[in-house]
């Protein structure tokens, strides 16, 4: 019987034509950020590549202080692997500033990457309280972003930032989901995570309009420091593997899953 990091390893063959580029920070802990994306991709058997939008001074404990790398040398790290290969989807994660939204988002315009495959992490703040993308940023990657990629993945604070209300309950899950994907025009599938519900349930509402939770665990770890970075990353994954929309979130939520029961690390 094959092992399934064969079966895995088969299936990314197949599947995958190009590579998963993640665009995001540096943190120097790994627990988040373009290391940890990368090693996601790794285990998924996907090649990798990244491109760097802010060095951060942090640990898994918090940031303290962001260097965001400037526009035009994002952009021409960006042309720089496009001429290089195909890519085959994207995973953004931290933006640091409006102009790095800017030119991701005319990037993406131009790039003839799958809309489908392409999985935006609205990352606005740190775990630890600190912020990661300015006001103006978040007005941007509403306007620019959200029309291009075709999933954005919230967690509860970032979903009422994005909609520029107060964070809601449960309840209030679903309205706020459907007025994303409204944002995002037609092709949006919006996931918001719930790691700060109990118990920790993510929502699902796909470009066609069904919706679906998927039941979650609080599990004890050191930390959970880049846990929907490792969502977002997985996402990705699953979905340059085939997985439809609701096989993707339920892939990617089980193996965060495990890795925080079987390794104990920071995602």
């Amino acid at each position: 019987m094959r092992s399934k990091v064969n079966v895995v390893k088969d299936l990314a063959e197949s599947a995958i034509t190009g590579r998963a580029l993640t665009i995001a920070g540096y943190d120097p802990s790994s627990g988040a950020g373009i290391t940890a994306d990368l090693q996601v991709f790794a285990d998924h058997s996907v090649t990798g590549v990244s491109a760097v939008t802010a060095l951060t001074v942090q640990s898994t404990k918090g940031v303290r202080r962001i260097e965001p790398v400037r526009g035009m040398l994002l952009r021409e790290t960006l042309d720089c692997l496009g001429e290089d290969g195909p890519i085959a989807g994207v995973k953004i994660g931290m933006l640091a500033t409006a102009e790095v939204v800017g030119v991701v988002a005319e990037f993406l315009r131009g790039a003839g990457i799958s809309r489908e495959r392409v999985v935006l992490d609205p990352v606005i703040r740190a775990s630890s309280g600190a912020e990661l993308l300015s006001a103006e940023g978040v007005e941007r990657l509403v306007a620019e972003l959200l029309p291009v990629v075709g999933w954005v993945t919230p967690n509860l604070d970032e979903a009422a930032g994005l909609l520029g209300e107060r964070v809601a309950g449960r309840a209030g899950i679903p309205e706020q989901a459907y007025r994303l994907a409204e944002l995002g025009g037609s092709g949006l599938n919006v996931v918001v995570t719930g790691g700060l519900l109990e118990p920790p349930d993510d929502f699902l509402r796909t470009v066609s309009g069904e919706e679906r939770w998927f039941p979650g665990k609080r599990i004890e770890a050191p930390s959970t420091h880049g846990t929907g970075c490792a969502f977002s990353s997985a996402l990705l994954c699953r979905l340059l593997l085939g997985d439809g929309p609701v096989e993707a979130v339920a892939g990617a939520k089980a193996w965060v899953v495990r890795r925080l029961e079987g390794e104990g690390h920071s995602f």
